[in-house]
């Protein structure tokens, strides 16, 4: 199915500088997170012999470029034991490298890129790892980047991102791989000065001791390695699409039922896919039994010193919206959702007092949320990674196994309409297919 071609290491430049960053309350919160997986794959029919003669040649250049200017995720973060530790740091030393993995795949690379039911499975040959722990009485040290260039012989290319998330969030990490890619198309350094990063966590104003306050939090819990994935996964992968028509539809429906909000495409979409998750469902909880969307909002432009686009690192704070079971699945739904999530969205991201009112309570609050009924968004249509070039064409797809491992969606740009947004999702056939039927009945109801 799939065959392992070469593994290797990329290093930057031998003049790149080291570089030590201090993790912050942002990281901080992440570092029990499992890894975050992203694929692209690219309609680039070659032979086997152009791809290791002409392109990963390329490839390994440019990426070795690259990382000049990201040497935070070429280093290694190192995490603390002892209980009087300073908090955890990410450094980048001379000799650090990140690992690619060259693969040749023999399965059909168009099934794996069409939006119906794809056994989930199968993207996992795609998806590299990341190397493991080094662990000593003191600390652990861990890499924070894994990368595959998957070969499709005559049909076409996929990228595979794995990244811990501590190191930084889908800004951060999206960031990286447009620089990669302008640097891989042109074959020269990266031109364009707004895909470069900024470092600078003085920036970051700390007044009411988060950084602190989590790492003391995050000392009383030492696990460092999320539990591995296991196979099979039982579970199914399909792409379900809105256009620009069907979310302004959304959006009337809306504001239809509650006048007083104003829906953005965001809110309306996840509205939509929660209300027709849990009309889905075929025995659903009671009524009153409360169900919980929760997601992360970019903070960089919010904070009271708002931090310039390009800053390097995680930058989010945390938003939970809840509502009855019975509500979502009720006539008025995807109104009931919407109100839900506008509330939230008003309440963390527009607060009067600034987006980190009470962020010292939120590792107590989301961990209440274990064993709850949640449902969460990767990913953001702020990113668009359909518009990334290797120089092969935009990628035909994006997917995110990384939501194989909870019961998130994927979000993102739709790639052939403009204006909309294309939804993954990772469950039980059955399950998927009830909820496309919900999904597609909702739609025409409008």
């Amino acid at each position: 199915m799939s065959t392992v071609l070469e593994r290797c290491t990329i290093q930057p430049p031998p003049h790149t500088p080291e570089l030590t960053l201090p993790l912050l309350h942002f990281d901080i919160t992440w570092l029990y997170f499992h890894p975050v997986h992203r694929l692209l794959f690219f309609n680039h029919p070659c032979s086997k012999s152009h791809f290791l003669q002409s392109i990963l040649p390329q490839i390994k250049h440019s990426l070795s470029q690259t990382l000049f200017h990201f040497p935070p995720l070429t280093g290694k973060i190192t995490l603390p034991l002892t209980s009087d530790s300073d908090p955890p740091f990410a450094r980048f030393s001379p000799g650090d490298s990140v690992s690619l993995t060259v693969a040749e795949s023999d399965l059909d690379f168009s099934h794996l890129t069409a939006n119906h039911p794809r056994n989930a499975d199968d993207f996992h040959a795609c998806v590299p790892h990341l190397p493991p722990p080094l662990q000593s009485s003191d600390d652990v040290v861990f890499s924070v980047l894994a990368l595959q260039i998957t070969l499709f012989p005559d049909q076409g290319i996929c990228l595979g991102f794995t990244n811990h998330h501590a190191i930084g969030d889908a800004s951060s990490v999206v960031q990286f791989i447009k620089a990669w890619a302008a640097a891989t198309k042109n074959s020269a350094q990266i031109e364009n000065t707004s895909l470069l990063p900024s470092f600078d966590r003085s920036a970051v104003a700390d007044p009411a001791g988060l950084d602190s306050h989590y790492w003391n939090l995050m000392k009383k819990s030492r696990a460092v390695e999320s539990p591995p994935v296991t196979f099979p996964l039982n579970k199914h992968r399909a792409t379900f699409t809105l256009t620009a028509d069907d979310i302004r539809r959304l959006k009337i429906h809306v504001q239809g039922r509650r006048p007083e909000i104003r829906p953005t495409t965001f809110v309306a979409a996840c509205a939509f896919v929660w209300s027709c998750l849990a009309a889905a469902e075929a025995a659903p909880p009671p009524a009153d039994e409360a169900e919980y969307f929760c997601f992360a909002a970019d903070c960089r432009g919010r904070l009271r010193a708002a931090l310039p686009a390009g800053y390097f690192g995680n930058c989010l704070a945390f938003v939970k919206a809840e509502a009855g079971s019975g509500e979502l699945r009720g006539e008025g739904g995807v109104a009931a959702a919407a109100e839900s999530i506008a509330g939230a969205i008003e309440r963390r991201v527009y607060n009067e007092k600034g987006i980190l009112e009470g962020a010292e309570e939120w590792p107590r609050e989301f961990g209440e949320l274990i064993g709850k009924r949640l449902f969460g968004v990767a990913g953001s249509p702020k990113f668009d990674l359909y518009e990334v070039d290797y120089g092969w064409g935009r990628p035909n797809k994006f997917e995110s196994p990384s939501i194989d491992s909870d019961t998130s969606m994927s979000l993102c740009k739709s790639r052939d309409f403009q204006g909309g947004l294309e939804i993954g999702l990772s469950r039980p056939r059955q399950f998927l297919d009830a909820f496309a039927a919900v999904f597609q009945q909702s739609l025409n109801n409008l």
